[in-house]
């Protein structure tokens, strides 16, 4: 089954996260499938990569990971 969620990247002090497309059994530091969107939790910053494919891929029966499911309701983004 897969997943989206959360990948941490960045230094100590100053994390970055991606949001990856994983198969929910592997870890989605290394053995992730595509990014989808960056999270820069500091500046609050939220870039999406491409809106329609990850509209294909939750249409498809792709699952959020709960803390992803949240920075989508935080953001406002319609999926």
């Amino acid at each position: 089954m897969l997943k989206i969620r959360l990948s941490r990247a960045g230094k100590r002090n100053s994390p970055f996260f991606r949001v990856v497309l994983t198969e929910h059994t592997k870890a989605s530091k290394h053995w992730y499938m595509e990014v989808l969107w960056f999270y820069n939790p500091i500046s609050k910053e939220f870039k999406l990569k491409d809106l329609e494919k990850i509209k294909k891929y939750v249409w498809n029966g792709v699952k959020f990971s709960p803390r992803v499911e949240k920075l989508i309701n935080l953001n406002k983004i319609s999926i």
